[in-house]
C-alpha cells in the first residue's frame, strides 16, 4: 500500500514562495510517475506538475502553463521524498495541494488526475495580495 503524507502549505504574501514536500512510503516499482495537484474551492482538481522517476532515464517534468517558470518539481530519492517549490506565488495559486502517485508505471497523461493511482490527504496553500 502507496501512502503519501503533504507538507509545507501556508499563507504568504503575493510573490512569496512556499516549498511543498511529499513522503512517499510504500512499493514504488523501478519507474514511476509523482505529481501535484491542487483544487479550489468550486473547481476541478488540477494538474500543476509532475515528475517521471526511473534510475534508467527519469528526470523528465512536466507543468501547466498557468505555473511553468514559477514552480519547479523536484525529488530526493534517499528520502523519498517529492517536493514542489513555488516562487511568485499569486493569490489565483491559493488552493489545496495535493501529491499523488502512480507506483509502477510511467508518466502517460502526468497532469490527468484520471491517470494517477495514489492520493495525499492535501495541504493548503494560500496567497494574499
Amino acid at each position: 500500500q502507496v501512502q503519501l503524507v503533504e507538507s509545507g502549505g501556508g499563507s504568504v504574501l503575493a510573490g512569496g514562495s512556499l516549498r511543498l514536500s511529499c513522503a512517499a512510503s510504500g512499493y514504488f516499482g523501478s519507474s514511476s510517475c509523482m505529481g501535484w495537484f491542487r483544487q479550489a474551492p468550486g473547481k476541478e482538481r488540477e494538474g500543476v506538475a509532475a515528475i517521471y522517476l526511473s534510475s534508467v532515464d527519469g528526470g523528465s517534468t512536466y507543468y501547466s502553463d498557468s505555473v511553468k517558470g514559477r514552480f519547479t518539481i523536484s525529488e530526493e530519492h534517499a528520502k523519498y521524498t517529492v517536493y514542489l517549490q513555488m516562487n511568485n506565488l499569486k493569490p489565483e495559486d491559493t488552493a489545496m495541494y495535493y501529491c499523488a502517485a502512480v507506483p509502477q508505471g510511467y508518466c502517460l497523461a502526468p497532469l490527468d488526475k484520471v491517470a494517477y493511482n495514489y492520493w495525499g490527504q492535501g495541504t493548503q496553500v494560500t496567497v494574499s495580495s
